[in-house]
């Protein structure tokens, strides 16, 4: 038996209880987790926004320290440090052939498993496939990556989704380009990593935005030269911050209709809006035909950073080992499994970054 935070059903509170966690089956892999992130996407799952089968135990962000291991894995042993990553790709569906493993058509196939029991019998479901709001878990082979060498294990959680969408942002979905100028919309856990990515790629102007004023700081700190505080007027500010013509990146972090067309609005002429943030179904964005034709924008989608993290983890080790990327800074709180429901709240009041569950 071991505690985690469950979900019993969408918009019902965490339940923090204990449950009967199986011993790894073939292709499966038990890890002690030594920290998880508590992401704006677990949210989404307990208030509706994104569906999965519940009950379930949410957590999708950690890494952890392997137990044990089932027949046929060999990547990794007990005694390794791991990061979960809760979308893994299968390989051989249509997108995975072209190189598209963000897009794979199983990824969140693993959310309909019976993970775990409940204390009292009931069956529960891994959330997004890796259950990491509980001591330890059980995930199948392909979720977990083993940790770069030089990268502490607490901090290694940030790997399994903020840095990674915020990187893959930057570098694969926008293609900031050195001397670009850039404006992150929403300073979290994400907003703070995509920060840092595009600091990382040289850009410049790199104008943060947000709805609390609190988060200058914070923002700055990660690479931010500018701050501009959410209002009416958001995309005549960053104009103004760049001569004129708006920015040459917009990357929006928070998943609001109104966010996602200031963005917009606030790039230049042939610039690009990349929308990392998860906005619910009612989040209806419009546009006329002529102002499409005008602008010459591009608007993109971007899942999980359009990232493969096998490829992309030792890239971010390197940085991390050479002082570049900071991981540390995203994280404004560390809390522990009964302080999930307070970080859902300072979430939904736009407060602090990213909240750090450590064991």
């Amino acid at each position: 038996m071991v505690r985690a935070a469950v979900l019993p059903a969408v918009g019902s509170p965490l339940e923090l209880t204990e449950i009967d966690l199986p011993e790894p089956g073939p292709g499966q892999v038990r890890v002690k987790l030594a920290a998880a992130g508590v992401c704006h996407s677990d949210l989404s799952l307990s208030n509706g926004t994104m569906r999965v089968p519940t009950p379930c135990v949410l957590g999708h962000e950690g890494a952890g320290t392997v137990l044990a291991v089932g027949e046929g894995v060999d990547h990794v042993a007990p005694g390794d440090g791991v990061v979960l990553n809760w979308a893994p790709s299968c390989g051989s569906c249509h997108h995975c052939m072209i190189g598209e493993v963000w897009l794979c058509s199983s990824a969140l196939s693993g959310a309909a498993n019976i993970h775990a029991r409940g204390a009292d019998g009931r069956e529960l479901h891994p959330g997004l496939n890796v259950a990491a709001f509980a001591e330890e878990t059980v995930v199948a082979a392909n979720c977990v990556l083993p940790v770069p060498d030089g990268v502490p294990l607490t901090d290694a959680a940030l790997l399994g989704c903020a840095v990674l969408t915020g990187w893959g942002a930057v570098h694969h979905s926008a293609r900031v380009r050195e001397g670009e100028s850039v404006a992150v919309y929403g300073v979290g856990g994400v907003g703070l990593a995509t920060l840092q990515a595009a600091r990382i790629a040289g850009a410049g102007p790199i104008i943060a935005v947000d709805v609390s004023p609190e988060k200058e700081e914070l923002a700055r700190a990660a690479g931010a030269t500018g701050f501009v505080l959410a209002s009416e007027t958001t995309a005549k500010e960053i104009r103004k911050l760049t001569e004129g013509r708006g920015a040459d990146v917009a990357i929006e972090c928070v998943g609001r209709a109104s966010t996602i067309r200031t963005a917009w609005e606030s790039t230049r002429r042939g610039g690009r809006t990349t929308v990392v943030g998860i906005g619910g179904k009612d989040q209806q964005v419009t546009f006329n035909a002529l102002e499409l034709f005008h602008w010459g924008r591009t608007l993109s989608g971007c899942v999980y950073g359009n990232s493969d993290p096998a490829a992309d983890l030792p890239v971010l080790a390197e940085h991390i080992r050479a002082g570049r990327l900071d991981l540390s800074a995203l994280v404004t709180e560390h809390i522990g499994l009964d302080g999930i429901p307070a970080a859902f709240e300072n979430m939904l009041a736009g407060k602090g970054g990213r909240a750090l569950v450590v064991f």
